[in-house]
């Protein structure tokens, strides 16, 4: 039995007897789109037989979804990167609105059916879930080069390098974040974290603690589920000397029609953020580049496809980050920047 046999097999068996396995109460909380599986299947295998047979084929797998603005960011670097020098496929893991790990392994599961159908002459993935769930169990040394971006911080955990990949780790500039607070405030000592509960806050808050001592910080922290939660501890925050804003993603009642208009009235401190899409609830920005990630990804995988092994080529961490400032609310809680920042950094309004 193949591969591609086993695999097809595996899935549908999932969709066919996963009543048996569980409880009536367990099988109504299941997603809906779990019970499409075989129709996914079906998908997935249309998707591989629409290809010419002489053009080079990419897949790019992003662990999240369209629409979140770091991943719009990377696919928008790794589609100009490629151009049109390969046939090139997309599929979303969506884990940012799908957390449970059974979804996550779900939808490894069907992006492992369409590499092995598809075969691909080289596999991008973006971000940390792709990696923990599709690479490192099933793609060790493989004969399918993968390019990993947007991994945070380290790849020890995933054993990276393996003889078919190589890749672009995630690294926000959190030192300058912390040199521009004490360069700004008369008084720095205690700063409060606020992000979502979620993996990759996770790893960034043990960062930010790590660099937070360095700095003679003591960080208090929230990592939070709901948009309430959020505001609660935002409003906290305020008794700090400085606030730090994670991301927000995968807190999924955020309603950021409501949120521009409450933060406002809550900010009173000096708040600082690397996330570019956090720039609507944070003064000061030093802020990672999505498209960075995309487009060495992109470099790299057409030379692999130029015969260059991954092996061949050094894992590197992200060079860029922009200034962003916010106004508005700067001058809402009547916080002035030296002139050199508001010149240089770029402004929301």
């Amino acid at each position: 039995m193949t591969n591609r046999d086993a695999l097809c097999q595996e899935l549908m068996a999932l969709h066919r007897h996963g009543g048996d396995q569980h409880t009536a109460q367990q099988r109504s909380a299941r997603p809906a789109w779990s019970h499409k599986i075989g129709w996914g299947i079906v998908l997935l295998i249309s998707l591989v037989t629409m290809q010419p047979a002489w053009a080079a084929k990419c897949l790019f797998i992003s662990s999240y979804h369209r629409g979140y603005a770091w991943s719009d960011g990377v696919e928008q670097g790794v589609r100009a990167g490629l151009g049109k020098h390969c046939t090139l496929k997309q599929f979303d893991m969506d884990t940012k609105r799908h957390k449970d790990i059974a979804s996550i392994q779900q939808k490894a599961l069907e992006a492992r059916i369409l590499i092995e159908f598809w075969q691909p002459d080289v596999v991008i993935t973006a971000d940390d879930n792709a990696a923990k769930y599709i690479i490192q169990p099933f793609y060790k040394d493989h004969a399918i080069p993968f390019v990993f971006c947007g991994i945070n911080w380290t790849v020890k955990e995933y054993g990276f390098p393996y003889s078919n990949v190589t890749g672009m780790i995630e690294v926000a500039p959190i030192h300058p974040l912390f040199e521009k607070a004490k360069a700004l405030l008369p008084k720095h000592e205690k700063g409060f974290y606020l992000g979502a509960n979620t993996l990759t806050e996770h790893k960034n808050l043990t960062r930010f603690e790590q660099t937070a001592a360095r700095h003679d910080v003591r960080l208090t922290y929230r990592l939070v589920s709901t948009q309430t939660e959020w505001l609660e501890a935002f409003y906290e925050a305020q008794q700090y000397d400085f606030v730090i804003l994670g991301s927000n993603s995968g807190i999924n009642d955020w309603d950021a029609e409501e949120m521009n208009e409450i933060v406002p009235r809550l900010s009173q401190r000096l708040s600082l953020t690397n996330h570019g899409w956090m720039m609507s609830y944070a003064m000061l920005g030093l802020t990672k580049v999505p498209e960075e990630h995309g487009e060495w990804a992109a470099k790299t995988a057409l030379y692999i496809l130029d015969g260059i092994p991954p092996s061949r080529i050094p894992i590197v961490p992200n060079r860029k980050w922009d200034i962003w400032l916010n106004t508005p609310l700067l001058d809402a809680a009547g916080i002035q920047l030296p002139k050199k920042i508001l010149q240089k950094g770029k402004k929301v309004y």
